[in-house]
């Protein structure tokens, strides 16, 4: 069984946990490879995840058809190390020792594929630096 607890763990937060933290968490376990904890969530999940950003991630190898939208919990931000925030505004609760950052990205709801495919590719370039900075720590 492998320690956990060295990884670094980050949650990724927006509204609806259907578009933005969906992607970013996928990129990240993705090139992570198993060295980071992954959690993403929502202040107001959706119903499911939007499509165009399950079209979109497929189009890089990235299957994200079978995940769904998770609620906020005071408990996901607690076992985080990173909490990235993507347009959920004061919902996100915040804990001291925590490092918190909010990537400011346009909201794919709503949008067709033509116009998630630059939100996809600026959360991967950001998701690798991010990567970069946890693993040199």
């Amino acid at each position: 069984m492998s320690d956990t607890s060295s990884k670094p763990s980050v949650l990724f937060v927006c509204v609806h946990n259907a578009g933005r933290s969906q992607m970013a968490a996928a990129f990240l376990t993705h090139l992570g490879a198993g060295r980071v904890e992954v959690r993403s969530a929502g202040s107001a999940p959706a119903q499911t995840v939007n499509p165009a950003v399950v079209e979109a991630m497929a189009e890089v190898g990235i299957d994200i058809s079978a995940r769904t939208p998770k609620i906020l919990t005071t408990e996901a931000v607690q076992a985080s190390d990173v909490v990235i925030t993507m347009g959920c505004g004061d919902a996100c609760p915040v804990f001291p020792g925590k490092q918190y950052l909010d990537w400011k990205l346009d909201d794919p709801a709503g949008q067709g594929l033509e116009a998630v495919r630059p939100i996809r590719d600026a959360i991967e370039n950001r998701v690798r630096g991010l990567l970069d900075e946890l693993l040199s720590r």
